[in-house]
């Protein structure tokens, strides 16, 4: 028992056996681009050339185009929604849109490296943009935590400690300078009573705390020293290690304890972080709570406690289907009588059923945002259950989670400009962009002889799109834009560049 952690301090075995499955998940990551098929797994037609954005302003910046279903009309949260776009025909990566699903910002993951978990949390009282990038296999990753502040510089870069890496299923920022991070790692086990050979081995679930400026570990929690591989829901499979807990969720409970979920358990536990002990257990086959009408759940994701004292999830029902669809739940949970009651329930109308991911969101005034992982839709419900804004990602990608939240980013590059001229024509046709920049609400088109001395072309022009085109007559020989506020106001200029001509 380590003293420092109050759980078994990990074994050299344990690491080595970790960094052998780290190579093969190294030797695998080639495969990411397979998923690139005429039809996706559902056997609806695949994506399209039109499902991928391309801008003249920013040739580098591909990301794929975020398509609303049911439009917003004014009804939903304030805010922007944060997804992080993943196997799709565009570049991978954390992206922000608005509520007409425009770009707003978009930063591409390193290629063959995916990102989840993008959202916003508060690191030393300020608002920052977080998620973890890296590789994944056998429903788990291995990489490591991007945080960045309000004007997109990185504050830091988290790395799981104790010789392991760390999991796309969690990152959680708190007060205290700390973040939890979830880890899978090899250990060998006797699986016998679950009907695998004497000398198998798991995926134990790791939770860890640790400091993120300094890298240190402060606490670590080991799956497979409190809880039974018989407590799993879900068979060994031939060939590889045994995946019995599956975290995917870790939450503050108050002081000294901490909400743990495992997908494979059917079950959320309470864990005293002092001695790792588990408190109580809710659903899964030992559950301390009854579960009343309605309140069961399976393969459950995004476990949190609300400020009411309920506690919310996204109950996901499969993979093997348990019910027809997923839905997002809210539960109360009766100390006395140890009864779990169904409080409220969001389902999608197309009968959604998610056999992975998935997250719910609880907002300031009620409503939910629901990201339906593999199945697509991201989707926005009043706090009574009416679908209010629903938006989808292209066909055979996902994202793992979604969130809605205020932001406020300020770039401190400059604006991009592209600019074309047909040969001996007075016509200019220019492409402006900034981004990451929320305050942008419009363009005004600056020309003259002197990249230096530059003058206003005509009218200003709104914002229409991540990319707004702007056309003007001139023979200048520079043309350039300026960034404008709501108030009409300039909060940022272009370079000066000579129309390309065409």
């Amino acid at each position: 028992m380590d003293r420092r952690t109050g759980t078994s301090t990990p074994a050299r075995a344990h690491r080595r056996a970790w960094i052998a499955a780290a190579l093969l998940l190294a030797l695998a990551a080639g495969g990411l681009a397979l998923w690139l098929a005429l039809r996706d797994a559902s056997g609806q037609p695949g994506p399209t050339a039109d499902d991928v954005l391309r801008f003249h302003s920013q040739p580098g910046l591909d990301p794929d185009r975020v398509r609303v279903t049911v439009p917003a009309r004014g009804r939903t949260a304030p805010g922007y929604v944060f997804l992080a776009v993943k196997r799709g025909p565009g570049q991978d990566g954390p992206q922000i849109v608005d509520d007409r699903g425009r770009v707003v910002w978009f930063r591409p993951t390193p290629p063959h490296l995916a990102a989840t978990g993008f959202r916003v949390q508060r690191y030393r009282a300020q608002p920052v943009l977080t998620w973890w990038q890296g590789r994944t296999r056998y429903g788990h990753g291995m990489g490591e935590y991007v945080i960045l502040d309000r004007h997109y510089r990185q504050v830091a870069v988290v790395r799981a400690g104790n010789g392991y890496m760390g999991d796309h299923h969690e990152f959680q920022l708190t007060p205290r300078g700390t973040a939890y991070l979830s880890v899978y790692a090899p250990r060998r086990m006797d699986l016998r009573a679950v009907g695998g050979p004497r000398d198998g081995t798991i995926f134990e679930s790791i939770v860890q705390e640790v400091d993120v400026a300094s890298g240190r570990v402060v606490w670590e929690w080991h799956s497979a020293d409190h809880l039974p591989v018989t407590e799993g829901v879900t068979p060994p499979k031939s060939g590889t290690p045994h995946d019995y807990f599956h975290v995917n969720a870790v939450d503050d409970d108050g002081p000294g304890r901490l909400l743990i979920s495992a997908r494979n358990m059917h079950a959320v536990y309470e864990v005293d972080k002092r001695s790792g002990r588990v408190l109580w257990r809710l659903g899964g086959k030992h559950s301390d709570f009854r579960m009343g009408p309605g309140a069961r759940f399976a393969f459950q994701h995004d476990a949190e406690r609300l400020p009411d004292g309920t506690i919310s999830l996204f109950d996901n029902e499969a993979t093997p289907a348990q019910a027809d669809q997923s839905r997002g739940l809210v539960l109360r949970l009766d100390m006395r009588t140890r009864v779990a009651q169904l409080v409220r329930q969001y389902r999608h109308p197309d009968k959604l059923l998610a056999g992975a991911e998935g997250n719910v969101q609880t907002l300031p005034d009620g409503h939910v945002l629901i990201g339906w992982g593999p199945q697509r839709h991201i989707s926005e419900f009043s706090r009574d259950g009416r679908l209010l804004f629903d938006l989808v990602v292209p066909p055979g990608s996902d994202s793992y989670q979604a969130y809605r939240y205020p932001w406020h980013g300020e770039p401190l590059d400059r604006p991009a400009l592209a600019a074309r001229r047909p040969a001996g024509a007075r016509q200019v046709t220019a492409w402006a962009s900034w981004n990451g920049a929320t305050a942008l609400r419009g363009w005004q088109l600056l020309a003259g002889d002197d990249p230096n001395a530059l003058v206003p072309l005509g009218a200003p022009v709104p914002r229409r799109d991540f990319e707004t085109t702007l056309r003007a007559r001139t023979a200048a020989r520079y043309v350039a834009v300026a960034a404008l506020d709501a108030r009409g106001r300039q909060i940022g200029e272009s370079r000066a560049v000579a129309p390309a001509a065409r």
